[in-house]
């Protein structure tokens, strides 16, 4: 699965043979989340302080990541994306 941002000891990834809804997986330590791209709902459980940090990111890469999903989609290469400063 490919790695496509990192921040925060966060890891944000998204696999290339996916099933709809759009969506990407974030891992802290041992802990791992999906959130749907389209809505930001969230799926799992992460520390507070680490999921509202890529709530904040998926905010503001939004457009971003459903661009990755549809070159996911199509077998394309997936685009890296700054992380959250």
């Amino acid at each position: 699965m490919p790695e496509i941002c990192r921040f925060l000891g966060i890891i944000i990834r998204m696999h290339i043979r996916e099933h709809a809804p759009p969506h990407f997986h974030a891992e802290y330590g041992d802990y791992e989340i999906t959130v749907d791209i389209d809505s930001g709902v969230v799926t799992g459980k992460f520390p507070r302080r680490a999921l509202n940090a890529v709530l904040e990111w998926y905010v503001l890469h939004q457009k971003e990541l459903m661009a990755n999903w549809e070159a996911a989609m199509n077998r394309k290469p997936l685009s890296k994306i700054e992380p959250l400063e």
